[in-house]
């Protein structure tokens, strides 16, 4: 006979909130778990194998938890927390939820949706440098950014600086119309709309025409110094291991740098050697500096996201074994 347990919410209106519209938190713990969720007034049946049942029991407890504490729930909310507390069922839900680190201009709350997100957060605020390394989707670019806009507000900072290479991933930057700078502006695009996801249009312009908040490409950071500033790499996996070099010795007083990566998708030259996963191999050990890796189960977009990730770690798997047979036969 299958484990069971009785969960009482003890409120009607809360126990609306958390079973969802036609019940549509309780179907996606139900598939999400495993397990079968039975409900009759305010109090929810659990059924099914004992583990399973003992996280969805503490599930409900958090959800609750939240609601009691004035936080909305959505179908993407239940689905973050289904998967931190398969992690870690001890996890204290509101310890990351609550954990805002910005408000957007459209009054968006910006926090943690995962373990590896709020230990990226912890890290981002005790650490001079900061290498987020992991696939699409995880939030490392945009949390660096919410927390570089958030220290710029409260003036830990006076500027942003957001880098990035501008590696050609099959197209070719010369056939580009315009000068150098219109050439690398499409690579520079995905953290323009990260700072105007965060601030208002007028504000965003007015921050990037003073200077305050720079974008530029890798290769403009030669030769300069950078004090007291929040500068962001993204997509260092297509630096080359003298152009990390480079960027990390730009780091002047009062400044913080975060790193970010994906060491999946690296678009140099085959006989070029990252340089996130040299910085990896050597500075691993330095104090102030810190790793953290993330994974599929991180993956904060569309659901059919994390989806795609898993699908092409195991065709990449299957690729790596099936070349090791060949070198091996």
């Amino acid at each position: 006979m299958s484990p069971r347990e009785r969960f009482d919410v003890g409120d009607a209106t809360l126990a609306a909130q958390l079973f969802g519209q036609q019940n549509k938190h309780l179907k996606l713990i139900e598939k999400k778990l495993g397990v079968r969720l039975g409900s009759k007034g305010t109090v929810i049946t659990l059924s099914g194998e004992q583990a399973q049942v003992q996280v969805g029991y503490r599930l409900l407890e958090e959800l609750c938890a939240l609601l009691r504490d004035g936080m909305p729930l959505y179908p993407t909310d239940v689905d973050y927390a289904i998967r931190i507390l398969s992690t870690d069922s001890t996890t204290n839900l509101k310890d990351i939820f609550f954990d805002t680190v910005f408000v957007s201009a459209r009054k968006k709350i910006i926090a943690p949706k995962s373990l590896a997100q709020k230990t990226y957060i912890d890290n981002i605020r005790q650490n001079h440098v900061v290498f987020g390394i992991g696939p699409a989707g995880t939030g490392k670019t945009y949390l660096a950014m919410a927390m570089g806009v958030a220290a710029l507000m409260r003036k830990e900072v006076s500027r942003i600086m957001l880098v990035r290479p501008a590696v050609e991933a099959g197209e070719k930057l010369g056939f580009l119309p315009g000068d150098l700078a219109e050439k690398v502006n499409p690579y520079l695009r995905p953290l323009y709309d990260a700072l105007y996801d965060m601030v208002d249009l007028d504000k965003a312009k007015e921050l990037v025409e003073t200077g305050v908040v720079e974008v530029a490409p890798l290769a403009f950071m030669r030769g300069r110094t950078l004090n007291d500033a929040f500068v962001i790499l993204d997509e260092a996996q297509n630096t080359t291991a003298e152009q990390m070099k480079m960027f990390l010795t730009r780091l002047g007083f009062g400044s913080r740098a975060v790193i970010t990566g994906d060491i999946t998708q690296v678009d140099l030259p085959r006989d070029t050697h990252s340089g996130l996963l040299h910085a990896i191999d050597v500075l691993e050990n330095v104090p102030g500096i810190a790793f953290n890796h993330f994974s599929d189960l991180d993956v904060v977009r569309h659901p059919i996201v994390q989806a795609i990730v898993q699908a092409y770690q195991v065709a990449d798997r299957k690729v790596l074994s099936s070349t090791k047979r060949r070198l091996n036969g």
